[in-house]
This record gives C-alpha cells, sequence and structure tokens, in this order.
C-alpha cells in the first residue's frame, strides 16, 4: 500500500485534467501538495484536494521563467518546510506540419513542455540534494517514443524529457534522489472528447487493451513512483499506454 504520510509534493499544471488527478491521488496517499499553473482560476483545484483532508497550497507560476519559479519555490519551501516530490507535469500542444508550423509555436512547447521541467528541476535540486532523499517524476509521453506526424515540437518536447530523465537519475542517485518518467498514451481528456467518435475508433482499435486509458491511471503511475515502492527505481520511463507502446 503506497503511503505518501508527511510527504510534500510540488505539481506543475496541476488545476485540470491530468495534473489535477496526479494531486488528488498524491494527497489521498497522504501528501500535501503544492499546486502550480499559470492561471489558478477559481481555485476549485484546491478545494478538491484539500477535501481530501491534507494541506494544499495554488501558486500562479509561468513555470519556463527561471526568475518566477525561484521566487515561488522559495515561498513554497517557506510554507511546507520542506519538498519531498517534485511531479514535472505542466504541458501544451501546438500540433501542425512543420511546413506550416510557426516558430513561437515551437519555441513555446518547447519552453513549458521541456525547459520548465529543467527549470524546476534545478530550483529544488539543491534541497533534495542536501535532504539525501526525494523523487521527481517528469511527464514524457507515447509521443515522445513513438511520434506521430504532426508533433514535430510536442514529439521533440517529450523525446527530450525522457533525456533530462535518465541524465538527471545518474546525476542524483548517490544522494538518494530518484529521476523517473512517466509516458501515457491515449488519455481521456478535454482534448479527446472533442474527437470525432470514428477518430476513437481508431485510435482504441490500435491499443492492444482496446480503450483510452484515464487520468487515474497516470496518476496511479506518479503515486507508485513517488513513494518507497518505487525506492529501487531510477532513470525509467514507465509508459502507460494500454500496451501501445510494446
Amino acid at each position: 500500500m503506497i503511503d505518501l504520510k508527511g510527504k510534500n509534493a510540488i505539481v506543475t499544471g496541476a488545476t485540470r485534467g491530468i495534473g489535477l488527478e496526479i494531486s488528488k491521488v498524491l494527497a489521498e496517499n497522504g501528501a500535501n501538495v503544492a499546486i502550480l499553473d499559470i492561471q489558478l482560476g477559481d481555485a476549485s483545484s484546491i478545494k478538491e484536494v484539500e477535501a481530501l483532508g491534507v494541506t494544499c497550497k495554488g501558486y500562479a507560476c509561468d513555470v519556463s521563467n527561471p526568475e518566477v519559479v525561484e521566487e515561488v519555490f522559495k515561498q513554497i519551501l517557506s510554507d511546507f518546510g520542506k519538498i519531498d516530490i517534485l511531479v514535472n507535469n505542466a504541458g501544451i500542444t501546438r500540433d501542425n506540419l512543420i511546413v506550416r508550423m510557426k516558430q513561437e509555436d515551437f519555441d513555446a512547447v518547447l519552453n513549458v513542455n521541456l525547459r520548465a521541467a529543467f527549470v524546476c528541476t534545478k530550483a529544488i535540486s539543491s534541497h533534495l540534494l542536501r535532504n539525501r532523499s526525494g523523487r521527481i517524476i517528469n511527464m514524457a509521453s507515447i509521443n515522445g517514443i513513438r511520434c506521430q506526424a504532426g508533433q514535430s515540437n510536442y514529439a521533440a518536447s517529450k523525446a527530450g524529457i525522457i533525456g533530462l530523465t535518465k541524465s538527471n537519475a545518474m546525476e542524483f542517485a548517490a544522494r538518494g534522489v530518484t529521476v523517473n518518467a512517466v509516458a501515457p498514451g491515449f488519455i481521456k481528456t478535454a482534448m479527446t472528447d472533442k474527437l470525432a467518435p470514428e477518430v476513437i475508433a481508431k485510435y482504441k482499435e490500435a491499443i492492444p487493451l482496446k480503450d483510452l486509458g484515464n487520468p487515474r491511471d497516470v496518476a496511479n503511475a506518479v503515486a507508485f513512483l513517488a513513494s518507497n515502492e518505487a525506492a529501487y527505481i531510477t532513470g525509467q520511463v514507465l509508459g502507460v499506454d494500454g500496451g501501445l507502446g510494446s
């Protein structure tokens, strides 16, 4: 049984979708959570996590901006005392064929999906290394392994996440800090809800388990990697894809 009682986690891109589900599952297993997003909205996500009996605070933060992240992380450490878990979940898409892709769309996806993971990891690394314990979980994607046309920016960012994960795992291992990635496949989200039924059917047919995943499937994988049960796992990419990446 996963037990995260007494642990404090930071989750980026956490006010909706997979990020919110990760925050809730970490909270269900006892962790206090700092929710980061570029906009907090009506703070309903914070209330959902707090309702699970833990401490939850929200922080508006552009996670690709080093100066902003440094200040926000200082505040988080002041509020929580220590951090044990960092989940680099923030991500965006700006899909297009490369001949039509704007430079700013390529840069935006790399900044949020990859640069932000570097920035947040760097901001918390000294704290985790000094404590000689910690978990960093990065959000990769099956599309960083098995790519699709029209996603050169997204695929590059997620392939970069895998490289960042493996390199950081080697750097941090001697201090008891593990670094792993989760690579979701096709997950039911607000984005997939907009797809036509025939497109969903095509996706399902390609997946060995013949169905899309749920945000909770991804969140459960993150919670496992954040736990003591995963203490001897580092530098790995855990696919949550119904067998699609096999």
